[in-house]
């Protein structure tokens, strides 16, 4: 390799929506110093995405302003206890709300449910 010419970056495109991977190739086919690997090629680099075509998520959630309550202290790593004593409810209550909240976001935990709120703007961290 001369002095002059710069290393090359080998970019992995593994993307399940057709339409995004050709405009990625269309992008990123003419940009120098990078080549694009064939499929099960090895590279320097991968941008890999395993979202179904149109999938989003929605941007609203109706939650109740005690089920924001609940949920702004799940997002500091409350417990349920923690989060009954806060709010001078029941734990029984407050174990209640966090089910509620797992199932409006369909989240499988307490992170992920936190994950999926500030996603959707619910709360912001």
């Amino acid at each position: 390799m001369s002095e002059d010419a710069s290393p090359t970056i080998s970019v992995a495109i593994e993307i399940d929506d057709p339409v995004l991977a050709d405009r990625l190739v269309l992008l990123l086919g003419g940009v120098a110093g990078l080549t694009l690997a064939a499929p099960g090629q090895a590279a320097d680099l991968a941008i890999v995405t395993r979202m179904a075509a149109g999938a989003r998520e929605p941007p609203e959630v109706e939650l109740t302003p005690r089920e924001l309550d609940v949920l702004a202290l799940m997002a500091e790593g409350a417990s349920n206890k923690a989060i009954a004593r806060q709010l001078g409810i029941s734990v029984h209550t407050a174990k209640f709300h966090v089910g509620s909240i797992l199932d409006k976001l369909d989240a499988t935990g307490r992170t992920d449910a936190v994950a999926h709120a500030a996603r959707r703007g619910v709360i912001h961290l």
